[in-house]
């Protein structure tokens, strides 16, 4: 008779949680995911989501960004109906609230699969993003509200903060597909919480950027080396994302656009919309917002002089030459 014996190894809460991490990787391997809007955010996630062994299905209205995915292994479509219905996973990453809207209508326009979650990223006002919630949830299938933070280095590590409005059983669906593009997955609470923690984030993000550029000018005038002072308040308490991460003085951030001519990143166009949404649920809520107020006006400016496809720190640069007026 052949004995077996049987060794029981302890096994430590970091090793469970390793375990654990690694069991839910597997349980969402290569799953068909669809993904709308291969711009400067949304092709450094479909790259990641590639890279984790997911099978995607994409469209975006230009054929260089569809012809660049399709390069590493996306299969790319002429209809967004077509690809939601190929799809487990759906997530859209889009400009503006109108362009949310329509994007959902044409993808249900010849019906739903109603097994695949839909999964906005879109920076968009959390009353459209509830709206498309119902639209969706009447047609049968389920849709979350994800906004993202993180920028496009965060997009190109998979280190990008999501933010979920959506069921505690939602978010836990969702959230490894998300982990493979981002490096913290936050549930805000119910439909359009993901959406109202976005705009907080980058009214703050705007008035930071602001507050790093004024600073960095005025220590530059009177004659202080920038890259001494970058130093000095990144371990110091002015400290902050646009000073230590996106430094908007070219030569001191090494990978912010501020050295490639404020090209690319993230545009002063979206941040002034975002500001604007900001604006408008202050006004719904009876909230003050004096510094996103100024903030948005100030960017506002810089579209009026045709800096809005620049990158938003190159708000730095209009204080500079503002300075010098």
């Amino acid at each position: 008779m052949a004995l077996r014996i049987v060794f029981k190894m302890p096994v430590s809460k970091a090793m469970g949680q390793t375990l654990v991490r690694a069991m839910s990787s597997q349980a969402v391997a290569s799953k068909n995911v669809g993904f709308i809007g291969l711009g400067n955010m949304g092709s450094n996630m479909v790259s990641n989501l590639i890279k984790k062994g997911h099978k995607l299905h994409v469209y975006d209205i230009s054929k260089d960004a569809c012809d660049s995915m399709k390069a590493k292994g996306a299969i790319v479509y002429e209809k967004t109906s077509d690809l939601a219905k190929n799809s487990d996973f759906l997530i859209t990453m889009l400009p503006n609230n109108d362009i949310v809207r329509d994007t959902y209508n044409q993808l249900t326009a010849d019906g739903i699969n109603k097994n695949t979650i839909f999964i906005d990223s879109s920076t968009i006002d959390p009353n459209v993003a509830k709206e498309v919630q119902k639209f969706i949830t009447g047609k049968g299938a389920r849709f979350i509200d994800a906004p993202v933070s993180g920028g496009v280095p965060g997009a190109e590590q998979a280190t990008l903060t999501f933010m979920v409005g959506g069921t505690e059983e939602e978010y836990n669906i969702v959230k490894p597909i998300l982990e493979c593009m981002g490096k913290r997955i936050t549930h805000c609470g119910g439909y359009g919480m993901g959406q109202a923690a976005k705009l907080c984030n980058n009214m703050m993000l705007a008035i930071s950027m602001i507050g790093t550029s004024e600073a960095m000018n005025l220590a530059i005038r009177q004659g202080l080396d920038p890259k001494v002072f970058a130093e000095i308040i990144n371990s110091s308490t002015g400290r902050c994302w646009s000073s230590d991460s996106y430094n908007p003085v070219p030569g001191i951030t090494h990978t912010a656009p501020s050295n490639k001519g404020y090209a690319g990143g993230f545009s002063t166009d979206l941040i002034t919309k975002d500001l604007g949404l900001a604006s408008d649920v202050a006004t719904a809520t009876n909230t003050p917002i004096p510094l996103g107020a100024l903030s948005h006006q100030i960017y506002r400016t810089l579209k009026a002089k045709g800096l809005g496809g620049k990158d938003f720190s190159i708000v730095y640069e209009f204080m500079k030459n503002e300075a010098n007026n």
